[in-house]
């Protein structure tokens, strides 16, 4: 799950002789494109995840958020009837500290309780093989979140264990291809649908991703967790999942065309 590959060439000395670090790539690298050049591209989409208490009116912060003009979906969360979660998209992460802060910062929301343990905040991510970057980076999130006929999401941390970074990448990628695999399965299926956001360094808890699953049921959100259980990656080389947000959607901002079932 590398973000870039650093540029070719040995690194350049340092003081005294000794090589210095070599800085990585760091735009997002999709697949090479048919002319061979790299795919690179300097933008992405950051998204987080709040989760209120004490609700009583979801209309009220539906009504809020529609008003913000803010892409976002509110949420019913199905573990608490006073619960609801807010998931924000935007290219701009000064957004979040500033619209989206101050939305927060007024009414229904301060008469609301904030849960800390359930805000995640991550970033689209290149991982070398995207085919088209700029839509797998900017557009499949929103295609993903924001499509009405999938209500239902299922959003959670991870972290690995420290050991996995330390891996041969010959063998962390067969690793993760098995895990892939599942996900495109259930995606062709039209059974669940994933928006992956990398959270490095933005993570309260010191996650390294965000996992949001969404479908038109919630059964088969339950069960692809289930199947990755059976994968190395998570049964060898998960330090930590979860906690579990579990809601339906009752409001979402309007969403671009999507492309297709199995995109």
């Amino acid at each position: 799950m590398e973000t870039g590959k650093p540029a070719a060439g040995p690194p350049p000395a340092a003081a005294g002789g000794r090589p210095s670090y070599q800085l990585p790539e760091v735009k997002e690298r999709g697949a090479a494109k048919k002319t061979g050049e790299p795919q690179l591209l300097d933008r992405r989409l950051y998204g987080q995840l709040v989760v209120y208490r004490g609700c009583e009116r979801a209309s009220d912060v539906v009504d809020a958020v529609k008003a913000s003009g803010l892409e976002a979906v509110v949420y019913l969360d199905v573990n608490d009837a006073r619960g609801v979660g807010l998931f924000v998209m935007n290219e701009d992460p000064a957004v979040l500290a500033g619209p989206w802060r101050e939305l927060q910062l007024r009414p229904p929301f301060k008469a609301l309780t904030l849960d800390p343990a359930f805000t995640m905040l991550g970033r689209t991510y290149g991982t070398g093989r995207e085919p088209n970057l700029e839509f797998a980076l900017l557009q499949k999130p929103r295609v993903t979140a924001l499509n009405p006929a999938w209500p239902w999401a299922v959003w959670y941390p991870l972290r690995r264990k420290a050991v996995f970074a330390t891996l041969e990448p010959e063998k962390q990628g067969k690793i993760l291809h098995e895990h892939a695999m599942i996900g495109m399965a259930f995606g062709q299926a039209d059974l669940a649908h994933d928006v992956r956001l990398a959270c490095y360094g933005l993570d309260r808890d010191d996650n390294e991703f965000v996992i949001g699953l969404m479908g038109k049921d919630l059964h088969p959100l339950s069960f692809i967790v289930q199947e990755m259980r059976k994968t190395v990656q998570t049964s060898k080389y998960i330090r930590k999942l979860g906690p579990f947000f579990v809601g339906k959607a009752v409001w979402q901002s309007p969403a671009p065309a999507a492309p297709g079932a199995g995109y």
